[in-house]
Formats: structure tokens, sequence, C-alpha cells
């Protein structure tokens, strides 16, 4: 056997291979300034390329299964970390998905397979820059019931001791107009005023509908204002 094949040189390379698509990846995260950047992305490419190599060097292809398996695992709790969830909105889920991706490229390396390294590594590339263009132009189409499954919420602020009849009055409108309701949750709370949020179960709804629900309800003289909003669905 000459240098070449020993298992320190094969651990370099996989190391090497790992660090370098971990960079490719990272940049991209970093230029974007997303959480997890550049060096974020090679140590998680570089650490599962190390332990997959090393499950195989004391146990075989057996080992190497095994070690993997628990890297993906880990992976997993490292992406929860960057996962923040601010009101309805949910960021950081994009950047978990790449921790893990990179983890796999890392794998692939650590595991003798450099050229299924680059290629994974290069659908990773792709799905974060090619197909940017297309999230923005759907995400700046509006939200249409009729396209789409959405959730519509009924808004209604008042003073804290009204509280009490205008979650009934919400209540009984929504269900007079046959619209039923998920859950009523409070939004908001100060000394001087209450919002309520009626989340209705996901379905369809006709806005000029809600609209005079929502002038019914400002007919109160217990409400300050209301309103209805309505996104997509999880």
């Amino acid at each position: 056997m000459t240098w070449l094949d020993s298992p320190f040189v094969h651990t370099a390379t996989a190391l090497g291979v790992a660090f370098v698509l971990g960079c490719a990846i990272g940049l991209e995260r970093q230029y974007r300034q997303r959480t997890a950047g550049l060096r974020t992305n090679v140590l998680v490419a570089v650490g599962a390329a190390a332990f997959a190599d090393l499950g195989a060097r004391l146990g075989g292809a057996d080992g190497a299964v095994r070690v993997i398996a628990y890297v993906v695992s880990g992976i997993g709790f490292l992406g929860a970390g960057v996962i923040m969830k601010e009101g309805a909105q949910v960021r950081g889920l994009n950047t978990a998905a790449t921790l893990w991706a990179s983890a796999a490229v890392g794998a692939f390396a650590g595991g003798g397979q450099e050229g299924e390294a680059v290629l994974v590594a290069a659908f990773v590339l792709a799905g974060n820059t090619l197909l940017r263009p297309l999230v923005d132009f759907v995400n700046r189409r509006p939200v249409k019931a009729g396209e789409t499954e959405a959730l519509y919420r009924m808004h209604l602020v008042c003073s804290p001791e009204h509280v009490s009849v205008a979650r009934d009055l919400l209540f009984e409108e929504l269900e007079r107009h046959h619209y039923p309701i998920r859950e009523i949750e409070t939004l908001s709370e100060s000394d001087e005023m209450v919002e309520l949020a009626a989340i209705l179960i996901p379905t369809s709804a006709d806005a000029e509908e809600l609209d005079e629900i929502v002038r019914h309800l400002e007919r109160n003289p217990d409400v300050t204002s209301a309103t209805w909003t309505v996104s997509t669905t999880s």
C-alpha cells in the first residue's frame, strides 16, 4: 500500500472536499447575511465528514451508516437553533435546511464519495440561488382564496372591561354567518385596550360578507374597531 492509499490521506481528502464545498454553500449564505453563514456551514460539512470517516475506519460500512444516522439527528437539533418565530411569521427554515444539506455534503465526502458530494452541493447552491427569482415572483402575487387554502382572522379591539362582551359578540356574529371558529385568542393587552382575534377554520370566505360582519361589529358601542385579515396556511 502506497502512502496515497493510506487512511490518513483518505481522511485529509474527505475533509478537504467537505471544506471546499462547505465554503461554497456558506459563502452564498454569508453574502445574503443569513444567521448561519460561511463558518457555520464549513464546520457542519467538515464535522459530518469527520464523523462519517471515523465511523467507516472503526466499524466499516455498518459503522459509517450508524454514525451518519446520528449526524442527521444531531444536525436537526442544530438547525432548530436558527429557527425563530416572530409573531405569525417563522424565520430561519431555509437556513436550517441548508445546514442539513451541508451535513449531507460532508457525509458523502466522509464516505469517500467525493463526486456525489460535489453533486449535492451543486443542487444546494441551485436551490438557494436559481430558485430565488421564482420564489420572489410567487410571493408578490396577491393571496386569492380561490387558488389556495386561506386562513382568515377577524380582529376586534375593545376596552379591558368589555372583553367578555366583545368575545361573545364576535363568536355570535361569526356563528350567525356560518363561519366555524377554531379559537379566539388575545393578540395584545394593555390598560387601555385589548385586541382579540377569532381564527376561522381554514376555508374560503366571501370578502363582502366579512366586510359586513366588520361593519356590524363596529356599530356596537363596546367595540372600538374591527377588521379582518387573510393569510396562507402553513
